[in-house]
């Protein structure tokens, strides 16, 4: 498995990360053997959220990387806080939450440290400089090794590059939502900050689902994409491969995140670490026009 820097960390993360939102918690025995055996091939980033399954996902998963924790890169996120009756979460992005909701995660994960610990969202009206003030002490206290944000914002990811040492930012990126073209990815390339992408398959609509409106593509334009993508993947690659492997094209990505459930899904994905051929990636870039984020634009 082709390895890439975390950002300007001593970190090396696999091309293929390990996206844990998926994982069938209920049965603890198959979660365990499913990511023993990513790790078996070559996987070694494995990313949760205190938010999935009301934190038991980081349970299951720190108890499968238990005696191997040296191993792998753990990471997991903050800021959305469970009402007390289990109704929904609210966003919760001050330093008290946020220092809090860390000692939870590293008692769920059975660890003394995280590697990433990620913002779980974040809006342009947050009090960011108190943010990230708590993440720094969690680095300063040594509970956390490096801190990143989980966003699609450009205008949020902005404040954060300019007012914070971060060395991640999570966003959806895809050949059916290629907003982070437009100016995030050279943004954060320029700046040495990685970039972790998920929804690399559309919800499916790039493997299998039917065709429908999508991040202000029509549904007859998906229909199109899909072809293409069935077509540029022929013999060779399947089309969810292609897929990501479009994605990794990009210098700044360091990491596919892709959710997986089952052995096959994991298998599949595994073999799309490595990068389309220059002209089928042309190819397909040229099928749609470049969408472009209509909301949280940088203004500056």
């Amino acid at each position: 498995m082709q390895s890439r820097r975390l950002g300007t960390t001593d970190i090396q993360i696999s091309a293929i990360g390990f996206g844990c939102m998926s994982l069938p918690v209920s049965n603890e025995k198959e979660c365990t053997a499913l990511i023993h055996q990513a790790i078996d091939l070559g996987i070694n980033y494995f990313d949760t959220a205190d938010l999935y399954d009301k934190g038991m996902n980081e349970i299951v998963v720190g108890k499968a990387l238990k005696g191997i924790r040296n191993k792998v890169v753990m990471a997991t996120k903050a800021g959305n806080q469970w009402r007390s009756d289990g109704s929904g979460w609210d966003w919760n992005p001050r330093k008290e939450y946020i220092l809090n909701a860390a000692e939870n995660s590293l008692r769920r994960l059975g660890t003394d440290h995280i590697d990433l610990y990620q913002l779980h969202g974040g809006t342009i009206e947050d009090p960011i400089d108190e943010t990230i003030e708590a993440f720094e002490q969690l680095k300063q206290q040594g509970k956390i090794r490096y801190y990143g944000i989980s966003s699609i914002r450009p205008n949020v990811i902005f404040e954060y590059v300019k007012r914070s040492s971060i060395a991640s930012v999570m966003m959806q990126y895809s050949l059916a939502d290629r907003r982070p073209e437009e100016n995030i990815l050279d943004l954060l390339q320029q700046n040495n900050i990685s970039v972790l992408a998920r929804g690399t398959l559309a919800q499916g609509l790039l493997v299998n689902k039917p065709a429908k409106d999508y991040t202000g593509y029509g549904k007859d334009e998906i229909a199109v994409l899909q072809k293409a993508i069935h077509e540029a993947s022929a013999d060779e690659w399947t089309p969810a491969q292609t897929a990501i492997q479009y994605v990794l094209h990009h210098p700044a990505i360091a990491s596919a995140v892709t959710g997986i459930r089952n052995k096959e899904q994991l298998e599949e994905v595994c073999k799309a670490a490595h990068l389309l051929p220059d002209k089928v990636y042309q190819t397909l870039q040229a099928v749609l026009l470049p969408n472009k984020y209509e909301q949280h634009r940088i203004d500056h």
